[in-house]
């Protein structure tokens, strides 16, 4: 080496030092890169993009190859500048402590961080280009690698951590997904992107999370008086109506009102005529989830469900409309549906409801309130209080400010809200 002039050992130097920032950056690009989007572009025949899965795949060789020519090309760059500090220092006791700060500094500027950052920052971009490059030189260097595998494997074994092999380690899981949507921005538009969220929840949320509670339930008692029943139905919004007798709770029937039509007008409804057209009554487990219930819905040719709990007693009613707008928001124009949509007053406060759905009220008006016991505000703040609150009674609930308004009946009928504080 002594043999060749300085100017020559200097750029023979600048060249070590750009191989070894390619390793450095290519040991930060592969591992860095997109898996998902290599994948996608491996399936429209990218070259580029099957060579990186390729070399993912192979985890322990690729990383072996890039730190194998990276250890040697550093330290053949340390030994130059060593004969270059000897070349025009002599000597001198701190020549070689000058040339070991000296090759250190290039190496963290020029061969570390300068192409680590850089990789970082086009991981993408780089990988389909760069794995072209490592390809080759993981077939030539395979024996080197192979033999230094040999006994990295083993030291793993006995930390006991178990390389994962191919990308099949590197799927998303339902969190990351969610994650994934929530960062798309404008790629992906924002009624969409509330769809998406809402399917994270399926397995999540139950029938009993969306029914219409049974106090809620329109229902007529063929034990009343008939023209009671005529004036109900002949006023009654509902396509469906939930036929009791006696007990509001013994159930006997759905009648679709439909199906009364002609009968209406000629006159011809009776009692008799109401049993006749009844269908049998659906019902539906308050623990099962609303996918599962989709699904059921579409088995059964149902539309609709009577909720029960565990002792059978009827806790609610769920339709098919209901599972749809839980995933795609509220779409209809129905009676009961005017005005629940919820926004904060310019006093920063909301009058609300007892009886909402928690997970509808968190959803608009950006709340976090608990959602795994009670599923309506009324039960939330009941089961907060251990006790039904008198009017003017004001609780705190996950940080968010409550004044009662209004209880009747053993419930709470109104509660203004007012808006967390932000942090």
């Amino acid at each position: 080496m002594d043999e060749l002039s300085l100017s020559t050992q200097f750029i023979t130097l600048a060249i070590l030092l750009v191989v070894s920032g390619f390793f450095s950056m290519a040991e930060t690009v592969m591992m860095a890169s997109n898996r998902i989007r290599l994948r996608h572009l491996s399936k429209e025949n990218h070259r580029g993009a099957r060579l990186a899965l390729e070399l993912l795949s192979k985890t322990d060789q690729l990383l072996g190859v890039i730190l194998l020519g990276n250890t040697l090309i550093n330290s053949l760059a340390a030994m130059l500048t060593a004969n270059i500090a000897l070349m025009i220092f002599g000597e001198e006791k701190w020549t070689l402590e000058a040339g070991a700060l000296f090759v250190t500094f290039c190496l963290l500027v020029f061969s570390e961080i300068t192409p680590k950052v850089a990789g970082a920052m086009h991981s993408d971009w780089l990988a389909i280009r760069i794995s072209y490059a490592l390809t080759p030189l993981l077939r030539i260097a395979y024996p080197a690698v192979w033999f230094v595998n040999l006994f990295v494997k083993p030291l793993l074994r006995l930390l006991n951590l178990h390389s994962r092999q191919g990308t099949e380690g590197h799927h998303l899981t339902a969190e990351e997904l969610r994650a994934v949507v929530l960062d798309s921005g404008q790629f992906i538009p924002i009624q969409h992107r509330s769809i998406l969220l809402n399917l994270f929840e399926l397995e999540e949320v139950t029938v009993a999370d969306i029914m219409t509670p049974r106090g809620e339930i329109e229902s007529i008692d063929l034990a009343a008086p008939f023209e009671d029943i005529m004036a109900q139905l002949a006023t009654s919004y509902h396509t469906r109506v939930i036929v009791s007798e006696n007990d509001p709770m013994n159930v006997i029937g759905i009648l679709r009102l439909r199906h009364l039509l002609g009968e209406a007008f000629n006159s011809e409804i009776s009692l008799g005529s109401l049993r006749e057209r009844m269908t049998e009554p659906y019902f539906i487990p308050a623990a099962t989830p609303i996918y599962t219930q989709l699904q059921f819905f579409r088995e059964n040719r149902q539309r609709l469900g009577l909720v029960v709990d565990e002792y059978g007693e009827i806790q609610g009613l769920v339709t098919l409309e209901d599972i749809v707008e839980a995933l795609v928001g509220k779409f209809t124009t129905r009676q009961a549906d005017v005005g629940v949509r919820l926004q904060w007053d310019d006093d920063s406060t909301v009058l609300v409801d007892g009886g909402m759905n928690l997970r509808e009220l968190n959803r608009q008006l950006g709340l976090d309130l608990p959602v795994d016991g009670p599923r309506t505000l009324n039960g939330l703040i009941i089961e907060h209080l251990q006790d039904i609150p008198e009017v003017g009674v004001g609780i705190k609930v996950a940080d968010v400010p409550m004044e009662i308004i209004q209880t009747q009946d053993r419930k709470i009928k109104r509660v203004r809200l007012h808006m967390p504080a932000q942090e």
